[in-house]
């Protein structure tokens, strides 16, 4: 089955492969009027005065194709992805856009159902037209298939440049991922600045002699000379006895009170 450029209609080498991420039928086609500054695309614009605007009713084909590199040991292709909206009776190209960036397809401000599609001719002239699904499931499917696009172009690391990709390059892509586990027995240092410093050295700990000094007790006062005065003498002690008898508080019978 010959295969066909959905960009130009012309044919391609026997060896290229196509495949469609996308088909929507119908798709209703507007010649749009500039893009209102501050508010960007405003579909309504479009569907006022009784559908003046619309200028083709479309089948939309979201077509990816990968042209391999003649000559190329490793099995170096090009992959490139074009929108096409197409005659549904017939499958003649009405217009294409070559999807090389992702502003070629732009939402709109007031609806999830209707974009701005930017399409080229062969000759490198480009116009934007406006599209409009019935459906908003059909609107949510076009743009993921769009998001798979941009995967397999690889704009996340090329930004948006579609160029060449080998084969055997892109099927290694998963499995060569740098592996930033530490391995047993490694580790790391990390430094942490300003107040995560080092820490000041703890002082060192206080002997057990010098802990128990605290809590020893103050020395006795003083007296004058520092000798205790000596106890009472015999005699003192039986003259109390008797003058507490000649005073008549000890009977003699009760015990004595000194």
């Amino acid at each position: 089955m010959e295969v066909i450029d959905p960009a130009t209609g012309r044919p391609l080498p026997s060896d290229a492969i196509q495949r469609v991420l996308f088909v929507a039928s119908p798709v209703h086609v507007y010649n749009i009027p500039p893009m209102i500054p501050g508010k960007g695309h405003v579909a309504a614009s479009w569907t006022a005065d009784d559908g003046r605007r619309q200028i083709f009713t479309a089948r939309l084909r979201v077509i990816e194709t990968a042209i391999p590199v003649p000559g190329s040991p490793d099995g170096e292709e090009k992959v490139k992805t074009d929108i096409a909206l197409e005659d549904a009776s017939n499958g003649s190209l009405f217009a294409a856009a070559p999807y090389t960036a992702p502003a070629v397809v732009e939402p709109v401000s007031d609806s999830s159902r209707f974009f701005a599609l930017r399409v080229q001719d062969e000759a490198g002239r480009k116009a934007t037209l406006g599209i409009g699904f019935e459906e908003r499931s059909e609107a949510f499917d076009f743009g993921v298939s769009l998001q798979e696009a941009q995967k397999t172009l690889g704009w996340g690391n090329q930004g948006g440049q579609v160029g060449k990709k080998p084969a055997a390059v892109e099927r290694k892509d998963s499995a060569e991922k740098r592996d930033l586990s530490l391995k047993e027995g490694e580790t790391i240092t990390i430094n942490l600045p300003g107040r995560f410093g080092r820490r000041k050295p703890e002082p060192p700990p206080q002997s057990s002699d010098e802990t128990l000094s605290s809590f020893s007790l103050p020395p006795p006062p003083s007296s004058g000379s520092g000798i205790l005065p000596p106890p009472p003498s015999t005699s003192s002690v039986r003259g109390k006895r008797l003058s507490a008898q000649n005073l008549g508080f000890d009977d003699g019978k009760f015990g004595e009170f000194a």
